[in-house]
């Protein structure tokens, strides 16, 4: 086997988890690209990757998967880049913008439609464009950095994460590193984990070069990457996937929930919690 080809969401969220690959100290081992978090799941589907962070639905809509345990993309209040922006209020909503590169925020929104808000929009996909979206519908579903840079005095806001919380109490998790089938590599979860490692060390330059490139207040960054976001998938955070894939089987955006196939030899003690 060649160098494993990993998928890296484009997004400042899967920086840190993705620090030692974009940094290229495994670039022996692997060959890493960036793409939107949809571009990542359908290439993984495709076989055109071997490892994805991918959004957290493709698990249940991608066969035969296996995630590396114990990380994630996650929020356990608010998370400041999923986003609902309305131009009227919420119970006149009759038609949903959803961001194109989204698919675990898309299900996530409409989850939350049907089950905390108990209306039932139609949707349409447009790019993450947050004027253009609410020229044709009552509200836009915006997901990434595009989310960091919506005017928050000029649109009324929803932060699906801090929704999720309150109809489950739960965290929400947005993104999973996926494995195919066949990827074969001796303690192939560390390297991920050491790469989270360092992504976290490297925070100082991380937060400088991202709010350079992002044209946001280093404080603003820092703040999203070590106070809204967190990147460990543990039991509470297996518990929310669980909710979260039940109830988008409810409404049919995806078949009956599979369990999660977890990489490695301590994945069942860690999915058994």
């Amino acid at each position: 086997m060649g160098k494993l080809r990993v998928g890296i969401v484009a997004f400042l969220n899967s920086r840190p988890l993705a620090w030692g690959f974009l940094e290229g100290r495994y670039r022996d081992l692997f060959e890493a690209s960036l793409y939107p978090p949809a571009e990542v799941a359908r290439r993984l589907a495709a076989g055109e990757l071997d490892i994805g962070l991918i959004p957290a639905i493709e698990v249940q809509r991608i066969p035969d998967l296996s995630v590396l345990p114990g990380l994630c993309v996650a929020a356990t209040h608010e998370v400041r880049s999923v986003l609902l922006v309305l131009k009227k209020p919420l119970a006149e909503v009759r038609e949903v913008a959803l961001d194109e590169n989204s698919r675990t925020s898309a299900a996530l929104v409409k989850i939350l439609f049907a089950d905390r808000w108990g209306l039932a929009p139609t949707y349409r996909e447009a790019r993450p464009r947050v004027e253009e979206m609410l020229e044709v519908a009552d509200a836009a579903l915006v997901i990434g950095d595009p989310a960091l840079s919506v005017d928050r005095e000029r649109y009324q806001i929803l932060d699906l994460a801090a929704e999720w919380r309150a109809l489950t109490g739960l965290p929400a998790v947005f993104a999973l590193w996926a494995v195919r089938p066949g990827v074969e590599l001796p303690d192939l979860a560390l390297y991920f984990e050491d790469s989270l490692r360092r992504g976290l060390e490297a925070m100082p330059e991380l937060v400088a070069s991202a709010a350079k490139e992002l044209d946001l207040p280093r404080d603003e960054v820092e703040r999203y990457l070590t106070e809204y976001l967190s990147y460990s998938l543990g039991p509470d955070e297996l518990a929310a996937l669980d909710a979260y894939y039940r109830r988008a089987a409810r409404l049919g955006l995806i078949a009956p929930p599979r369990p999660l196939r977890l990489w490695g030899a301590h994945a069942e003690a860690l999915a058994a919690h």
